[in-house]
């Protein structure tokens, strides 16, 4: 890969999540002014993000979908800015015109998280461009995803299905060593689906390929130790975050993606002390 793929130590590389839309879970409407996105992402590499993720669209559970134009107004100028101040940019779109438009505007990473399949030119646009491409474990737009979520064992059957979704990328021209693979955590998946793939993480990883984890702010990390009705909020979500990293950090994974940067930095080092200690 021509960008990194792992931190200095060894350690999961940080992808921090800068969503430049209205409507998205965590932080909607944060970041839709430009200058107000730029200085986000440069917070996020001042935090330690080795790459900012930039998305121009909601994928929270009941979005709906916006037109591609509204899509590339809001997420080309934030990737040409930061790129020109040195950030490496991944770009989160389901769209192919999106990614080409983003990586002629310098972003290293495209991250699907339909996998290719929500836009039937999206293999061949990153086949040309040869940049890594995130495949997310898919089942369905946001708008009714979480019908889909039905599985005999989660683990075995994101598994199975992801790497089926690798043997079409890779004929449709695709290499494999520019493929990342995402369990897709939240889509799909009720929260004991989730725990269930947090557990067999080094299954995912045994795939042979590398894997980013999305755990961030998600509804069954609110819900975790609570009884109904006194769920974490968003923004108290962050420590409960920065456990599955370091829990995915030591199943080897490839990369975490998540909000709050430093929070997941603290947890790589608590770990990483604790090992060296060993």
């Amino acid at each position: 890969m021509t960008t990194p793929t792992t931190a200095a130590r060894g350690e999961p590389l940080l992808m921090g999540v800068l969503n430049v839309t209205p409507d998205s879970f965590s932080d909607g409407g944060r970041w839709v002014e430009t200058d107000a996105a730029v200085r986000h992402g440069l917070e996020l590499v001042a935090d330690g993000a080795q790459v900012v993720d930039v998305g121009g669209e909601s994928t929270r559970p009941g979005a709906q979908r916006r037109d591609e134009a509204e899509e590339l107004r809001r997420v080309i100028p934030v990737v040409t800015a930061l790129v020109a101040k040195g950030v490496t940019v991944s770009v989160d779109t389901m769209r192919a015109a999106v990614a080409e438009q983003a990586v002629a505007a310098g972003a290293a990473i495209v991250n699907d998280v339909s996998g290719g399949l929500a836009d039937p030119q999206m293999p061949a646009v990153v086949a040309a461009a040869d940049v890594p491409f995130v495949v997310m474990h898919w089942r369905g737009h946001s708008h009714d995803m979480q019908s889909r979520a039905r599985y005999d064992d989660v683990v075995a059957d994101v598994c199975r299905e992801l790497t089926d979704r690798v043997e079409a990328l890779l004929a449709a021209g695709m290499r494999r060593e520019r493929l990342v693979l995402d369990p897709g955590i939240g889509f799909a998946k009720t929260a004991e689906h989730n725990w269930q793939l947090l557990a067999g993480m080094a299954r995912v990883v045994d795939l042979g390929l590398p894997v980013l984890v999305g755990t961030s702010r998600k509804t069954f990390l609110g819900a975790v130790g609570r009884s109904e009705g006194t769920e974490r909020p968003l923004d108290e979500r962050d420590v409960a975050t920065a456990v599955t990293t370091a829990a995915v950090a030591h199943a080897g994974v490839w990369g975490v993606r998540v909000h709050d940067v430093q929070a997941s930095r603290d947890a790589l080092d608590v770990a990483a002390a604790l090992a060296g200690a060993r």
